[in-house]
């Protein structure tokens, strides 16, 4: 359901003016992030841009930009670390990035992460300023920019820019330009797995307006037919990104279309509906210490579930619902890496909405108190956890 202040079709110029409060919100809460994260690195004695840039899964990003795919780890229980599990988007962007500058690859990964978080807040306003209005759009990307875990909406990392192709291609979705869709949808398959997602939703968004244009008679001939070819048009490219790496990765592995899953075999990470997350939730209640993480993360699981439930109250279109529904499955019923669960959750902005139309309903002053303390505790967290654990 489109929110009648939504704003109609407007010129880039007009576009980024309407978004620049979001925009730069966004900017000052990363700016807090990076500046907490700085200086705590410093008392520590770690340095910031190498946890940024040069740690977890930014290594193996970098290696693939580097030294192409055919690099793996073997453990000594077995299992087998391949880099064939990671999409090779990013790895593409920093190896281009490379090449046409001084930078390094991780620092060009630290560039692709920059411009891509805020490519991916626009987005999310755009989205969300389409469906429930610019304030709550406005709210929607600080939200997202707070969240405990936002630190990694500045490493080089992937989630940054999945999120900017998702919500741009999603927006395209609720605007009905099926073919900008499908190229978006193609890129985002191109960078992480739940890029199926978003193909899903473009699919359902397609199929939905062409069986209610031909219920209600459609438009003039021309028009249905212009609508009808590019929708199918957008429906055969979007998932080719993700099937054409899938397949690429089983014909050098040699298992096929299994080779992708194979690979991620090794790593110990597959789909078993939650039964692992759910034993890990389970056995965190075996002794009193540990319950408290059990009750945080039992307590995590049904917030997400409530938000998703609400914004099915609150009309949000199919699409929205299809992608967002998909990433949190993809998410929690994943059987491996319970720590990188909130990483992966990230993408699923629309959770996101119906906190943003909270906000919104608040005075202003009211909002940016709420705002300015989840900032100032996201950074704090993030340099925390940065210099300890780190994400998976």
């Amino acid at each position: 359901m489109t929110d009648p202040e939504s704003p109609a079709v407007t010129p880039p110029a007009g576009a980024l003016r309407r978004a620049a409060p979001a925009l730069l919100g966004y900017a000052a809460v990363r700016a807090l992030g990076l500046a907490v994260l700085a200086v705590w690195s410093a008392a520590d004695g770690t340095s910031a841009h190498r946890l940024l840039s040069e740690r977890w899964d930014s290594l193996w990003y970098t290696r693939v930009a580097a030294l192409g795919y055919g690099y793996e780890v073997r453990l000594p229980d077995g299992d087998v670390h391949s880099n064939l599990a990671f999409f090779p988007l990013l790895p593409w962007l920093e190896r281009f990035g490379h090449a046409v500058s001084p930078l390094s690859y991780a620092d060009a990964g630290l560039l692709v992460a920059a411009l891509a978080s805020l490519a991916a807040a626009w987005g999310i306003f755009a989205v969300a300023d389409l469906v429930h209005g610019r304030r709550a759009g406005v709210c929607a990307v600080l939200v997202w920019a707070v969240v405990p875990i936002g630190v990694v909406q500045s490493m080089a990392y992937s989630e940054s820019l999945f999120t900017a192709l998702a919500a741009w291609s999603l927006y395209a979705v609720l605007r009905d330009r099926w073919l900008t869709a499908g190229l978006l949808a193609v890129f985002a398959g191109l960078t992480r797995p739940v890029g199926i997602a978003v193909v899903a939703a473009l699919w359902v968004a397609a199929i939905t307006s062409f069986v209610g244009e031909r219920r209600h008679g459609g438009s003039t001939a021309g028009t249905y037919g212009a609508h009808a070819w590019r929708r199918a048009l957008a429906m055969i490219i979007a998932p080719l990104g993700a099937a054409g790496y899938v397949l690429w990765v089983g014909h050098r592995t040699g298992r096929g279309p299994f080779g992708y899953l194979d690979v991620q075999a090794g790593w110990r990470n597959g789909f078993d509906g939650g039964y692992a997350f759910g034993r890990f939730v389970a056995e965190k209640f075996t002794s009193f210490p540990s319950a408290l993480a059990g009750a945080a993360l039992a307590a995590g699981v049904v917030l997400i579930l409530w938000l998703y439930v609400t914004g099915v109250r609150q009309g949000q279109p199919p699409a929205l619902l299809v992608y967002t529904g998909i990433v949190v499955a993809l998410a929690l019923c994943a059987s491996s890496y319970f720590g990188s669960k909130p990483r992966l959750l990230m993408p699923a902005f629309p959770l996101l909405f119906p906190l943003a139309r909270a906000l919104a309903r608040l005075r202003p002053s009211r909002s940016a108190l709420v705002l300015g303390g989840l900032a100032a505790a996201s950074a704090v967290y993030g340099a925390f956890w940065l210099n300890g654990s780190g994400p998976p």
